[in-house]
């Protein structure tokens, strides 16, 4: 029998999460021998999984940049994002994705929704951090908000550590951009993002 495929939407999760742990610590409680259920929180972060996200921080950055409007007379009309379909030759189709989330000046106007897209979309921001200097936290929150349009520039910072593209130390007080080599697949990409921003070619 093919499965149902059944849509759900819930106007506040957290107020979704709340009923649903209720209920299940009430059915927890009746157990042999009674159970904890999980935390309000983690309960939170398994419902962003569930739909595809990698915790309630990403799908909160995720449902602030679905509202963030692009304005189109600032998309040129070679980089005006097409409805469907590869628009660059040379990038793959996680490359095309990435891309299709910056804006015609190079900047990350959404943040995507898939994993593997994210990660690629990260490496577009270490683009603008120079190697040669030292930057505090607020430094750093400084650059990420001249080139995303999507207020969470905690979640980049973070991505921009986990992947080892910025080295943290002294408590979190100090940054620095480290010499990482993007794959190949990352190239072509990475060339469209500079050639928006305004930045040299290597």
């Amino acid at each position: 029998m093919p499965r149902e495929s059944i849509a759900l939407h819930a106007e506040d999760i957290s107020a979704f999460a709340k009923s649903l742990r209720q209920q299940l610590a009430e059915q927890l409680l009746q157990s042999e021998p009674p159970c904890e259920p999980p935390s309000h929180l983690s309960l939170l972060n398994m419902l962003a999984r569930a739909a595809g996200h990698r915790n309630l921080q990403a799908l909160r950055a995720a449902a602030v940049a679905s509202k963030a409007p692009v304005t189109p007379s600032k998309l040129t009309p070679q980089h005006a994002p097409p409805a469907r379909g590869p628009r660059h030759p040379e990038l793959s189709e996680l490359a095309d994705r990435a891309l299709r989330q910056f804006d015609a000046h190079g900047r990350l106007v959404r943040w995507p929704s898939r994993h593997q897209v994210q990660r690629y979309a990260i490496w577009g921001l270490w683009l603008h951090f120079d190697s040669r200097r030292i930057y505090t936290e607020p430094e750093v929150n400084q650059v990420l908000n001249a080139h995303h349009g999507f207020g969470d520039h905690c979640t980049l910072r973070r991505e921009l550590v986990e992947m080892k593209l910025l080295a943290r130390s002294d408590g979190g007080r100090a940054y620095r951009k480290l010499a990482a080599r993007p794959a190949d697949e990352l190239l072509p990409l990475l060339r469209e993002l500079r050639l928006r921003s305004g930045q040299p070619a290597e």
